[in-house]
This record gives structure tokens, C-alpha cells and sequence, in this order.
């Protein structure tokens, strides 16, 4: 009988539209394996989420969906970093999301080998478009503005980093070291919360820059922290620009520190999950990180950006309308 029953398990993993879990090529830096540029599609674009907290898995399936039924995504690849999940949580949640969720782009879970954050900038064979957009698993954005970040990278800034979250760079006169802070009126870094870029810099981030590259990546892997400034640091070297901040309709961060434990069933657990969620030392160790990256790279790439591209053009004008200012073009 067990022949019998391994077949039928395999037709019905089949038959509900699963898609295989499967760890990156032996050779991710191999070409070969990956799409050719010149049939990357550029009215689409292909996002990825890393996934790590069983806990959040809920949450992931949730967000998933939502990327996935966005009229300009192709695809969509669920980067679980976590080697110690059983195979059989993987292949129930993945069922979930085909029987729970209308997809009308393909989602697909990808099971790394190791738990490196690094492994979120991994060229992959299953990326057919130019442009990627990296997200974290506890960050959900309207589609509207999804679609509104990705037109300012096609149609403005294809080798910029576009995203909805900014930090700075800075140099510390007093102490002559590098910090990683928040200017009111300046910014020189985009997280991964939600980042768009050019599908070209995973190859530079994981396959590129040689010796100082790969000491680079280790630091990220010491650290546990810093893959997205490092990439803000790849992306600026090639563009020789600072990234390019985006206006947001709708978006909430569930792994916001500033989040209450009460704020809905998961919001403490949510936040806790996450790889990057140690405060206190947070901010000095996301320092240390540009320093260090600074000393192996033997250059500083950041470069500052200024203000926010906004959704629409409105009347900058002040009517009086009912007793009262508005802009002239607000009905009454």
C-alpha cells in the first residue's frame, strides 16, 4: 500500500497547484541559470519577501495575496530563511495560500539552505522582469502605491532605489566616525521594508565586487543586520545617485518598534519574531555597519537625496471657500 499512498500524495500535491519548495541553483552566480537580460520583462516586476518566523506565517499568506493580485507583478517568491522549519509546515502553508487565497500573479516559496541575510539579494531563475521589489513579511502596502513606486522607477530612475522608508548616513566630527541616523530634510538610505530596484543588482550584490565584496557580505552575516545598506551602498556606487523616496497612500509596519503589544492579536508576537528587532543597540550597530562597510569597500558611495515624489499634483493656491482657506481646487 505505501507505493500507492505516495502516489496519490505526490497527484494531489499536483492537483492543488502547488509549486515545488526548492533551495536556490548549487551555482546562483552561474548565468546560465538565470534569465537572459534581454527577455526581462520592464511592465512588470517580480517581488520578493523573506520570510524567516513561523509565527508570522499567517501574516506572510496575508501579504502574499495582496502583491500577488497587483495588476504589475508577475510574480511573486516567498524567500524562507529559516532551515530548521519541517518541510511539511512549508507544504501546508503553501497549500493554504493556493485553497485560501485568489493569486493572480504565481506565488511561489523558495526554501534557503541557510538562515544569511544575504540570501534575500540572490540572483534566481525564476526572475523575469527588470525590476524586484524586496519587502519584509510584516510590512503590508496599499496596491495603489505599489503601483505608483514602481511607475517612478520605470519611468524615472531605473538605477535608483525607490522605497517608502528613509534613513541617513552621517559623519560624527566628534567622534570621526560613521553613524546611521533620521534628517528631517535628507535622506541617503531605503529599507528593505519595501525597496524596487533593478533586477541587475542582486547579480552585483551576490556575484560581483570580488575580495572586498564577499568580506562585505560577511560582515552582514556577523552582524545580522545591514544586507539593505549594503545594498544602498551597490546601488549608489553604480548610479552615483541617492535613492528616491515615495509617497504612500496606505501602509502599515507591523515590526514598528513604536507598535503597542495590545495593537491586534499579533502585534507584540509580530514584532518580536524578527531577525533585525533588537532595539537599545540597534542604531549604533547599523553605524558600526557603515563604517566597517566604508573600510572594506575603501569608499563611500552614499549620497543624499532631498524630499518626496508625491502621488499628484494639487493646487498650491489658498481660496476662501464657506468662511474658511482650502486649496482653490478642494470642493466644498
Amino acid at each position: 500500500m505505501r507505493p500507492t499512498i505516495l502516489i496519490f500524495l505526490i497527484f494531489l500535491e499536483i492537483s492543488v497547484g502547488l509549486r515545488p519548495i526548492t533551495p536556490p541553483p548549487s551555482d546562483p552566480c552561474d548565468p546560465k541559470t538565470l534569465t537572459p537580460p534581454q527577455f526581462l520583462r520592464s511592465d512588470q516586476l517580480t517581488v520578493l519577501i523573506n520570510g524567516f518566523s513561523e509565527s508570522r506565517l499567517h501574516l506572510l499568506a496575508s501579504i502574499a495575496a495582496a502583491y500577488s493580485s497587483i495588476p504589475s507583478v508577475a510574480a511573486v517568491l516567498v524567500l524562507w530563511g529559516n532551515p530548521s522549519t519541517p518541510i511539511e509546515t512549508l507544504t501546508q502553508f503553501s497549500t493554504n495560500l493556493t485553497n485560501s487565497y485568489y493569486s493572480a500573479a504565481p506565488i511561489t516559496v523558495l526554501r534557503q539552505s541557510t538562515a544569511s541575510l544575504n540570501s534575500r539579494f540572490l540572483p534566481r531563475p525564476q526572475i523575469a522582469t527588470r525590476a524586484v521589489a524586496i519587502c519584509d513579511d510584516d510590512v503590508e502596502i496599499d496596491s495603489e502605491s505599489v503601483e505608483f513606486a514602481f511607475k517612478i522607477w520605470s519611468s524615472q530612475v531605473p538605477n535608483n532605489l525607490v522605497g517608502f522608508f528613509a534613513r541617513s548616513h552621517d559623519l560624527d566630527l566628534e567622534k570621526k566616525t560613521w553613524i546611521y541616523t533620521v534628517h528631517p530634510d535628507k535622506y541617503s538610505i531605503v529599507l528593505t521594508k519595501f525597496m524596487i530596484m533593478n533586477t541587475d543588482y542582486l547579480y552585483k550584490y551576490s556575484c560581483e565586487g570580488a575580495e572586498s565584496m564577499a568580506k562585505a557580505r560577511a560582515l552582514v552575516d556577523e552582524m545580522v543586520n545591514c544586507e539593505d545598506i549594503l545594498m544602498n551602498f551597490v546601488a549608489a556606487e553604480e548610479s552615483r545617485s541617492g535613492p528616491v523616496l515615495a509617497e504612500a497612500r496606505r501602509l502599515r509596519d507591523r515590526g514598528d518598534a513604536r507598535n503597542e503589544d495590545g495593537d491586534g492579536p499579533d502585534g507584540g508576537g509580530v514584532r518580536r519574531a524578527g531577525l533585525s528587532s533588537r532595539r537599545g543597540e540597534h542604531r549604533k550597530r547599523r553605524g558600526d555597519c557603515i563604517r566597517e562597510f566604508h573600510r572594506v569597500l575603501g569608499r563611500m558611495p552614499l549620497l543624499y537625496s532631498y524630499g518626496k515624489v508625491a502621488r499628484s499634483v494639487g493646487e498650491q493656491g489658498l481660496c476662501e471657500k464657506g468662511g474658511k482657506l482650502v486649496f482653490c481646487d478642494e470642493q466644498v
